[in-house]
């Protein structure tokens, strides 16, 4: 049954005061498409896919983008990006099938897990995706064995101090190994093209940055003094994003204006630097809206159930450690509330301490900036309850 939003779910005397002009222009386009589809739907809007994506290639002319599809990997926003003149970022051969199929080039692609399945690699190898990145012998051997001449980028562990999700725990080799390891690759028949590293998601502090570039460089000169001279610089991801509408300390024109300098100063004026925003480009895109389906009052509070949770669309609060500012059309004075998903499972509650006006069944509640980590890690049909429609507006 569609949930349609009740007449006075959206018109209130306190609707009309002191509401920014991005909020209405929000708050319009979900009415318009409550006319059209059923919640919970994401949507996801192009003209903020392209303002990020701009946003980086003004801030950083010198970066090729390679956006990392894990974030969001829906089909039509692979080709929007592609059309833009982005490259990919792949961590399986199925991520690395979708993007070609979206009739990227294999040129354009750059398989960024660093441990890969045999079966995958062949399917590199068949499709033609040469570039790729490792950070250990064992891997150099495997890849040797399934796919002699492939590009290799080393990752090296940095530090990911602030950040929100710390990725330096599962992947990267130690700096002081990574000349040792690049030889072994040439050794073994592969093309030792240069190194990469990670600082971590949603990283705030810049000083991972540039800690990272130091060690990177370090490793160029090194393998320069042994006649092994490397070309490419991945600056990997983790560029953050905004969530709340007051949120302050995040700036990523500033944090990209030093990251650049380091370049500048650490490096050949022939050196290819490339990146793998993934966040940055899809998070502030999506709209995730949703619709009260039951109430209660507990522990002396509003207590709302809506139609999307941490099994599906909130799947980002578990696993990508991330908050969300939930928003709603109807206006009024705001009282201690509870947003709780609509599985059997207490787990489900996804944040106890709104401050939101009362609301009634069929109530539209609404969150922005999650466009990234959300539908890609949902849960297909937990207790029955499917993930949000994803529309591209």
């Amino acid at each position: 049954m569609k949930q349609s939003l009740p007449e006075n779910g959206s018109v209130s005397p306190l609707n009309k005061p002191g509401k920014p002009a991005e909020s209405l222009g929000v708050e319009n386009l979900i009415r318009q498409m409550l006319k059209k589809y059923k919640t919970p739907f994401l949507l996801i809007r192009k003209s903020i896919l392209e303002k990020q994506f701009n946003r980086f290639r003004k801030a950083l002319p010198e970066v090729v983008p390679y956006y990392a599809i894990k974030a969001n990997p829906h089909p039509k926003i692979v080709r929007f990006f592609a059309g833009l003149g982005a490259c990919f970022d792949v961590a399986s051969a199925a991520e690395m099938k979708l993007v070609l199929k979206q009739g990227v080039k294999p040129g354009h692609i750059i398989f960024a897990n660093t441990i890969k399945s045999r079966e995958d690699l062949v399917t590199a190898r068949k499709r033609r995706v040469r570039l790729m990145t490792f950070d250990n012998e064992a891997e150099l051997y495997k890849i040797a064995e399934s796919f002699p001449g492939a590009h290799m980028i080393l990752r090296i562990r940095v530090a990911n101090r602030g950040s929100v999700v710390q990725l330096s725990l599962k992947f990267g080799a130690e700096p002081e190994q990574g000349c040792y390891l690049l030889r072994k690759a040439k050794s073994l028949g592969l093309v030792p093209k240069g190194v990469s590293f990670h600082v971590g998601s949603q990283s705030t502090n810049v000083e991972n940055y540039l800690q990272a570039l130091e060690l990177t460089a370090g490793i160029f000169e090194e393998a320069r003094e042994n006649g092994m001279p490397l070309s490419i610089v991945d600056i990997g991801g983790g560029f953050p994003i905004q969530h709340f509408d007051n949120e302050i300390g995040i700036n990523f024109e500033r944090m990209a204006a030093q990251i650049r300098k380091q370049m500048k100063e650490l490096f050949p004026k022939n050196t290819q630097f490339i990146a793998e925003p993934g966040r940055f480009f899809s998070g502030p895109a999506g709209v995730l809206v949703t619709q009260v389906v039951g109430k209660a009052f507990r522990d002396n509070k509003h207590f709302y159930y809506i139609n999307d949770g941490i099994y599906q669309d909130f799947s980002g609060m578990m696993f990508d450690h991330c908050k969300y500012e939930f928003k709603t059309l109807r206006r009024g004075q705001k009282y201690m509330s509870v947003f709780a998903g609509p599985t059997c499972d207490s787990l489900d509650i996804l944040s106890s301490t709104e401050e939101a006006p009362e609301l009634f069944v069929g109530d539209v509640v609404y969150v922005k900036n999650i466009g990234a980590y959300s539908c890609a890690s949902a849960v297909p049909n937990f207790n029955g309850f499917e993930p949000a429609r994803i529309i591209l507006v």
